[in-house]
């Protein structure tokens, strides 16, 4: 593998067939998400494929926003195999220096297992004069 990797956020260059395999079985968050539904979220958000010089996809992360006040950063993922070379950073850098050119106010986001990734590019927990809530339909992913 080439250690030349490029991050995009063209639509059009998305493995989507291995996005929704990864997102859809190798997450704790999305398992059993269809690829209809997958395909949906993508085209309503920024997405961002990272990939190596041969061109295959390695990552891949959304920004549902509005591109003027707010994000939520969702599905955030590494292949397996190319863990441990600093892909995700590589990719959070891409995606926070893209949010401040877009001068959004917040981006949030949910981890059960990455905090300390979040915490190296200035996420912190909420704690501010907000009630932030949530609504959650049981069963879907």
């Amino acid at each position: 593998m080439s250690d030349a990797y490029t991050i995009s956020s063209d639509p059009d260059r998305l493995d989507r067939e291995w996005i929704h395999r990864v997102i859809s079985t190798d997450t704790y968050w999305a398992v059993g998400r269809t690829r209809e539904d997958m395909d949906r979220a993508i085209d309503h958000s920024l997405p961002y494929g990272l990939y190596d010089g041969d061109g295959r996809q390695l990552a891949f992360a959304r920004l549902v926003t509005d591109r003027a006040y707010f994000g939520w950063l969702s599905d955030v993922y590494v292949d397996r195999d190319a863990r441990g070379k600093g892909l995700s950073k590589r990719l959070m850098a891409h995606i926070v220096e893209d949010a401040e050119a877009m001068r959004l106010k917040r981006i949030v986001l949910a981890t059960g297992d990455a905090e300390g990734l979040y915490q190296q590019f200035g996420f912190t927990e909420i704690d501010d004069d907000y009630s932030w809530m949530y609504k959650v339909w049981p069963g879907r992913v």
